[in-house]
């Protein structure tokens, strides 16, 4: 039996197959569908005729945990996931056997039931010639007067009928149904198909009858409109043609091995060959022949009936499911299915616009070009459609292109040039790739096509010995890396290599070999460049042993590291520190000259375990270490070479390591010999007269020291040395006389700011107050000196100036000092409005310059393109700086008005720095926010009225105010499409936008034309944010500013019907809108009165208890609305829900009671655009519309 059903399913879907006895009138439907009691007793009694008739001779009654269990249909026995798939179907086939009417109707029920299908199925026989017009009939159609919709088909020998409720458009059917259970619906209805072919292949499959009406009912259905039946007839198909290729294949095989005995038995001599045993070899081989021909006669109608049909059909799932099958036949049975007349469906829908199919495509044709026997044949289709192929990779969705590389791979590895040197070249260069999975195929691909010597063989190590195969591999590597010229992103392509080359890129030894090797040792030493590039890759290979995991810009945050990984990364870590610990300072003696190579080997001692110094006795290559940084210091003043020397002393004076006191000495007697070189300086640099040395040489060596200086302190604490009070003096002397190079002027700015900092950090809970006046003092005027700086001559100074200051202020207005209060409200610091504004200024005047004022500042040599790349930067550096101290409130939010203003204009240089400052202001406060986006829109507004000629009032029309309705445009996008959220803000944007637009109405009663009146055009971008009761509540507001009727007849006032109607869009009161221009529709004012007062006095209804509390400040002056949302929405996000359940909006009972009848619907949909279900330019065949 198929399976037992519980009396807890008593409502589950039953066998609802009518047989032709039945149901002669084909009118049977289901019976909750039906108006008339009459009718449902009818139908009721006719399905319960139906069950008895159907499944009386295969119904059982089993006991089981107590309860009494009933057979069950198909599709609840491939619902429940039966394990035994093929009892069910031997079960089937018995019944099959027995009466095959029957079986075969509940297996088309089956399918019906497996669509998603509540209704009923209706047959009659097709016998009587005089229904040969029925076909002409067959057809879709919806009754009216049942709410029914029924489709009626040919399935031989049958008229089938389904008929359905059109609540089935609602798309929701077994296939795309989510979860567990439904994806192994899908699974077990698969299988199904499979082992019921399998099980008929040696009885019923070849009786003319099960197949043909299979076949015709799949078809039948998979022509419907209705998306339910094509999907699962099409899977249903589809599946069938898989197992029957399977067949055919198998009875293939069969059929020559009795052609081989046939042929070996009559090849004997006559007297020991039989008739008997020839007549019976060759009765098999024609049985063999015939189950052939009507197997191919099955394959031809389901590829012709079905696929050739849907393969483009509208659905994306469907067109994928046909790919994935035609891909699985030419694979299992290449020698019928390998042509180009089936590939070329394959390669067509590779410009598919969905993703799906086209990852369907690619993963079918890596399973066919993984196979070489079968590469031989498709020259053709390779040469038509490799293009395409090698564009793939470029793909918009990430796992096509992904897969597009990896078939690409396969067709360099199995297809003799079929990649030109161009195309390699171009997919080389996905290892630099920000998405992983493609930079890592894409590293696969270039190891086994240029690095691996199982790829290539025409380059064969010559120097031989211990590395080299390794130094071959090395220096290919090298060469592309140098080719590709991407010299900042060696990361990169060293992560995407790891996977493939872990081990040859581990080998550090043969690296650092190759590097210390002499001229005279190997006659072919690397150049100077390639020796720069060596030094790159060792660096990126032994961060990624180290650190584990990629880059920064590669993947999301740092990944969990599993057991075997993080033994792998101590591994290699130790091997880095047991190795590096005595190459490095022999390469740093090597290399002591070129800041580029000592900078990039500095940075690896970070990556040590410095535990091995102690435990392996390896004092002594410590010594060299710091005799070798000591030395690169005293060579060098680049700040890169500095910094990286000033880090590996700071990784190295750790106090909880053994080596702490040797290294910590190195330092403190470092830094000694530095302070000595600058008092020496400083005592011939100052004059006794009170100048200062204007030697060239002096002032470079003060450069250079002040330099070195400067990258330590970073880093170290210095003050002991007492450093402030002698970079303090510089400060001084170039702020009261002006006359200091700009080369000592900027690293004393440097070390001054850094020695402060050390003493804010060292200011505890137990500092006496006597100390902190001091620190004080020093702290206000070194803001001064920066402030002073401002304004200095030299750019780079004016420039350092301000990100110093901006920290600075940023530090001094959020001190912690370790819990001391008392330090907190001495040596806090706000700026003053002078300070504020000295700050916006500068932001002007060098970030939102104008080209015309900014080509005048260039000079010849920095017009060049890099130069301009180098500004951009500093810019860009800059306006951040600022930003960050609006958004942690250290100025006023009110200052960022002056920033969004340029908003539209820098959207290419600075639109991602204004935008993420706006949103972060608006996590911090959102009305404030919302009133500093209005008052930008005032400003700009003012200005773009006082240059128009009062006479004429305002030219919508012109530029400028074109420019400020687009800005106000792109603000009410920065709202996304959260109405609910937004709210507030938007409320505030439309009052205080009112107000300024009445603002200085003059007259009786204000009837003459306020001058500001043309706001409203630009407050009117936001009405779209409005909720709908949102609207009518800003609507009432504008009331009081309007005298009734209007005064004036004309365009003055058309601004204000402009906003109007932004506000009563799809309302009832529209019609009296464009009814009459003087005359105002009514509002009750019992409904409005209140709110208008609590509008006007600048709050509104609080949106919820809960938020009262925590937004009391925030809301100060604040619009917050009430419930836009009753009992009957309908269609309102999940989010707006959950909102609405857990914070109920106070709303008075009069407008809810007004308003609680409407119904909103909100939907989801990106700022690009709703997504569109249907793909425009896909043919659909068989159908014209999904539904």
């Amino acid at each position: 039996m198929y399976g037992f059903r519980s009396p807890r399913r008593e409502n589950a879907v039953h066998d609802e197959t009518v047989p032709e006895s039945a149901a002669q009138n084909g009118n049977c439907v289901r019976n909750g569908n039906l108006k008339t009691p009459r009718e449902k007793r009818k139908v009721r009694e006719q399905c319960e005729n139906i069950r008895r008739n159907s499944t009386g001779n295969r119904r059982v009654s089993q006991l089981q945990n107590g309860q009494v269990v009933e057979a069950v249909t198909l599709f609840e026995v491939v619902s429940m996931g039966k394990q035994a798939m093929q009892s069910v179907v031997v079960d089937w086939i018995e019944a099959y056997k027995q009466d095959r009417n029957v079986a075969l109707l509940d297996l088309i029920n089956f399918f019906i039931q497996c669509s998603g299908c509540q209704g009923m199925v209706t047959a009659e026989m097709f016998q009587s010639l005089h229904k040969k017009d029925v076909m002409r009939k067959m057809t879709e159609t919806f009754d009216k007067e049942t709410g029914l919709q029924y489709k009626k088909f040919m399935a031989y020998p049958w008229i089938l009928t389904v008929t359905w409720p059109v609540d089935m458009d609602n798309e929701d059917y077994p296939l795309i149904r989510t979860g567990p259970y439904w994806k192994k619906f899908k699974a077990n209805f698969c299988e199904f198909i499979a082992v019921l072919v399998q099980q008929c292949q040696c009885s019923i499959l070849y009786d003319n009858y099960l197949m043909d009406t299979i076949i015709s009912l799949l078809t039948g259905l998979a022509d419907s409109m209705v998306r339910a039946f094509r999907h699962t007839s099409t899977l249903a198909a589809m599946k069938l043609l898989t197992a029957v290729v399977g067949i055919h294949l198998n009875l293939d095989v069969n059929k020559h091995n009795a052609q081989r005995l046939y042929e070996v038995e009559k090849r004997r001599i006559s007297g020991k060959r039989t008739s008997y045993r020839l007549d019976q070899l060759e009765r098999k081989r024609k049985e063999y022949e015939h189950k052939l021909l009507e197997i191919q006669n099955m394959m031809n109608a389901i590829f012709k009936g079905t696929f050739l049909n849907r393969y483009r059909d509208v659905i994306p799932e469907i067109r994928a499911t046909c790919i994935e099958e035609i891909s699985s036949w030419i694979k299992t049975y290449p020698d019928a299915f390998l042509n180009d007349s089936y590939l070329k469906y394959v390669g067509w829908m590779l410009y598919d616009k969905q993703a799906e199919v086209r990852l369907k495509c690619l993963l079918g044709l890596q399973g066919i070009y993984s196979r070489k026997e079968l590469v031989s044949r498709m020259d053709l289709f390779t040469n038509r459609f490799k293009d395409r192929i090698v564009s793939m990779p470029l793909d918009k969705d990430h796992e096509v292109a992904v897969q597009a590389m990896k078939l690409l791979m396969l067709m360099s590895q199995n297809c003799e040039d079929v990649l030109s040197a161009e195309d390699c070249e171009m997919l080389h260069q996905f290892v630099y790739t920000t998405h992983r999975p493609l930079a890592v195929a894409a590293g696969e691909f270039l190891y086994k096509r240029l690095l691996s010597h199982e790829g290539d063989e025409e380059v064969q190590p010559k120097g031989g010995g211990k590395f080299g195969a390794s130094t071959d591999q090395l220096k290919r590597l090298i060469h592309f890396f140098l080719e590709s010229e991407l010299h900042k992103h060696v990361a990169y392509l060293i992560d995407s290599l790891w996977d493939w080359a872990g081990k040859f890129l581990k080998d550090w030894e043969c690296m650092t070999t190759l590097l210390l090797k002499n001229a005279e040792e190997d006659g072919e030493a690397l150049s100077d460049a390639q020796e720069s590039a060596l030094i790159e890759i060792i660096l990126a290979t032994v961060r990624e042993a180290a650190e584990g995991h990629p880059p920064v810009g590669r993947g999301a945050a740092k990944k969990i590291l599993s057991v075997k990984e993080k033994k792998i990364q101590w591994e290699d870590c130790t091997k880095i520190t047991e190795h590096f610990i005595m190459v490095l300072p022999q390469l740093l003696a090597k290399y002591s000259t070129d800041a580029q190579k000592v900078a990039n080997l500095l940075q690896i001692p970070q990556y040590y375990d410095l535990d091995v110094y102690s435990t392996g006795h390896l004092e002594k290559h410590l010594d060299a270490l710091l005799r070798e940084i000591k030395d690169i210091v005293a060579k060098h003043s680049d700040m890169s070479v500095l910094e990286a020397s000033s880090r590996t002393y700071y990784i190295l004076c750790s106090e909880e390591i053994a080596i702490y006191s040797q290294v910590d000495c190195a330092r403190t007697q470092m830094i000694d010999e530095l302070m000595d070189q600058l008092n020496q300086l400083l005592d011939c640099f100052w004059q006794k007269e009170g100048g200062f040395c204007t030697d060239a040489g002096e002032i470079s060596r003060m450069h250079s020291t002040l330099r070195r200086i400067a990258a330590f302190h970073n880093a170290h604490d210095l003050t002991k040395w007492n450093l402030y009070d002698k970079t303090l003096r510089f400060l001084v002397f170039e702020t009261e006389h002006g006359s200091l190079p700009v080369l000592i002027i900027l690293p004393a700015l440097q070390c001054t700011y850094f020695s402060l900092l050390w003493q804010l950090a060292a200011v505890s809970e137990n500092s006496p107050k006597e100390t902190l006046f001091p620190l004080r003092r020093e702290l206000r005027r070194f803001s001064q000196i920066c402030t002073c700086f401002l304004q200095h001559k030299e750019k780079d100074v004016r420039e350092k100036a301000f990100m110093i200051l901006c920290d600075w202020l940023l530090i001094l207005s959020h001190l912690d000092s370790n819990n001391n209060q008392e330090a907190v409200g001495l040596l806090g610091y706000l700026p003053n409005t002078p300070l504020q504004e000295k700050l916006l200024s500068f932001i002007q005047e060098h970030v939102f310059m104008d080209e015309e004022d900014e080509k005048k500042d260039l000079t010849e040599e920095e017009k060049d393109e890099s130069c301009k790349l180098d500004d951009l930067h500093k810019k860009r550096s800059l306006l951040a700086a600022y930003c960050k101290l609006i958004v942690y409130n250290a100025v006023e939010m009110t200052a960022a008005a002056e920033i969004y203003k340029y908003y539209v204009k820098t959207y290419s240089d600075f639109g991602d720095i204004i935008k993420e400052t706006l949103s972060k202001t608006r996590h911090n406060n959102k009305i404030q926010s919302a009133k500093t986006l209005i008052l930008c829109l005032q400003q700009l507004f003012q200005t773009h009225a006082e240059n128009q000629d009062s006479s004429s009032g305002v030219d919508f029309s012109s530029a400028s105010f074109t420019n400020i309705k687009e800005l106000a445009r792109r603000f009410s996008l920065t709202f996304g499409w959260d109405q609910v959220k937004s709210r507030e803000s938007i409320a505030m944007i439309h009052k205080e936008g009112i107000e300024f637009a009445f603002q200085g109405a003059t007259g009786v009663d204000g009837k003459c034309l306020p001058p500001n009146l043309s706001f409203l055009v630009i407050i009117s971008e936001f009405s779209n944010k409005l909720l709908k009761p949102d609207k009518r509540l800003v609507y009432s507001y504008l009331q009081r500013y309007i005298t009734e009727p209007l005064p004036c007849r004309g365009d003055e006032w058309q601004p204000l019907v402009w906003y109007r109607n932004s506000l009563l869009a799809n309302e009832d009161e529209e019609s009296s809108v464009f009814g009459s221009l003087g005359e105002w529709p009514p509002v009750s004012s019992s409904k409005t009165s209140s709110f208008k007062r609590k509008l006007s006095s600048g709050s509104l209804p609080e949106t919820s208890q809960t938020e009262a509390a925590s937004k009391a400040l925030e809301q100060q002056g604040a619009s917050q609305l009430p419930s836009s949302a009753g009992k009957s929405r309908k269609r309102l996000k999940s989010r707006e829900m959950r909102l609405q359940e857990h914070l109920p909006f106070l709303c008075p009972g009069g407008l809810r009671r007004r308003y609680c009848q409407d119904e909103i619907k909100t939907e989801d949909v990106s700022e690009e655009g709703p997504a569109e279900d249907t793909i425009e330019d896909v043919d659909i065949v068989g159908t014209d519309q999904d539904i």
